[in-house]
């Protein structure tokens, strides 16, 4: 017969085995917080953001892509059209803050134009989807405007670049304003273009718009007529 103590000694690794096997697994998911959450959702919207467009984009696929349930979208951000105008607003602060520093980096002319055109063709260069998103047109109010009202604003900063010109040719500075925003329009959409081409390289393409306005700005007409009229 087997003795009380061996029984009970042989009897307990089948019971540590089976308490070992119905013990629960440690979860392997790194629980985030709220800032770190947020955050994951602001990029991954981002990215179907620039990939989509906002009306491709759901708040099913932002969700399952974080792993997450919708809740915790709409906790975050209230919707799609929340975590939208943030994206948004954070791209426009990032491109209108470089475009800012170019424009303040030196006073003579020429060197305003490079630099301008290098900022705007670095911002889409290092933020090619935030730049894809702003040159959509924006179905929900930004607080801080779109790709437009940017440029816009950018326009705004270089007029004195035009005055001086102007100035120191004699034009009326009326037209300046003007000037500004068609200089402005032309670098822009030349970066769309070059958004996608990548040819040819960043600082060609500026150079060869600085001297398209550069050059351009030096034969100015005092009073400029179209010759069909």
């Amino acid at each position: 017969m087997t003795p009380p103590a061996a029984r009970r000694a042989s009897g307990s690794p089948a019971k540590g085995a089976a308490a070992g096997r119905s013990a629960p697994r440690a979860s392997s998911r790194v629980r985030m917080t709220a800032r770190e959450r947020r955050e994951q959702l602001l990029d991954i919207g981002r990215k179907l953001f620039a990939d989509k467009g906002f009306e491709g984009t759901s708040v099913e696929e932002i969700a399952a892509q974080a792993g997450v349930s919708k809740p915790v979208v709409y906790e975050h951000f209230g919707g799609k059209e929340g975590l939208y105008a943030v994206v948004v607003d954070r791209e426009v602060e990032s491109l209108l803050r470089s475009m800012t520093n170019a424009l303040t980096a030196t006073e003579r002319s020429r060197e305003l134009l490079e630099q301008a055109a290098l900022a705007l063709l670095d911002y889409i260069e290092s933020s090619s989807d935030g730049f894809r998103i702003l040159v959509r047109d924006s179905p929900v109010a930004s607080a801080t405007g779109t790709f437009g009202s940017i440029m816009s604003d950018v326009g705004t900063q270089v007029e004195h670049i035009m005055v001086a010109e102007f100035k120191s040719r004699g034009f009326s500075e009326k037209f300046a304003p003007m000037y500004a925003q068609m200089l402005v329009g032309m670098v822009a959409l030349t970066g769309q273009w070059w958004l996608d081409v990548r040819k040819p390289r960043k600082d060609e393409v500026a150079a060869h718009l600085v001297n398209l306005a550069w050059n351009g700005l030096s034969g100015l007409e005092a009073k400029p007529r179209l010759e069909s009229r």
